[in-house]
């Protein structure tokens, strides 16, 4: 149902990298984590946490997890609105319940933001929810 899941993760100069990798693996435990400095506010560095999960068995891991944990209904509910046209479904984690090893679905602030990119044909958001509202009901 997945063809692939990005990751992006900003660690600003207050918090711990190693915690927040972690968070990632807690998630992805099979994720290769890169590491990206950029110049911030104030000329703060901040240290972007990126990765790609491509095997099939990690990707419907992850997605076994969020389909089965209480997030499931927010998922359903926001589905609209976090998917784009092409398939692509945008989804923000929690940074502090990552790092609890617990998938938590949030609309804004401090996260971990994911590309989950849809193993639809055609590549297209109906069909995409649909995919997702079969694997949901499931």
């Amino acid at each position: 149902m997945i063809h692939n899941i990005r990751f992006r993760e900003f660690v600003y100069k207050d918090e711990n990298q190693e915690e927040l990798t972690q968070a990632i693996l807690n998630i992805f435990p099979n994720a290769e984590v890169e590491v990206e400095e950029a110049e911030g506010m104030m000329e703060d560095k901040i240290l972007i946490l990126t990765g790609l999960i491509k095997k099939k068995r990690h990707t419907r891991d992850v997605m076994k997890r969020l389909l089965s944990s209480d997030q499931v209904s927010k998922l359903e509910e926001d589905l609209d609105r976090k998917m784009d046209e092409k398939g692509n479904l945008f989804l923000r984690l929690s940074k502090k319940a990552a790092i609890d090893d617990e998938l938590k679905i949030v609309d804004s602030g401090d996260s971990i933001h994911l590309k989950v990119k849809i193993a639809a044909f055609p590549a297209k958001k109906d069909v995409a929810m649909k995919l997702i509202q079969e694997a949901i009901n499931a």
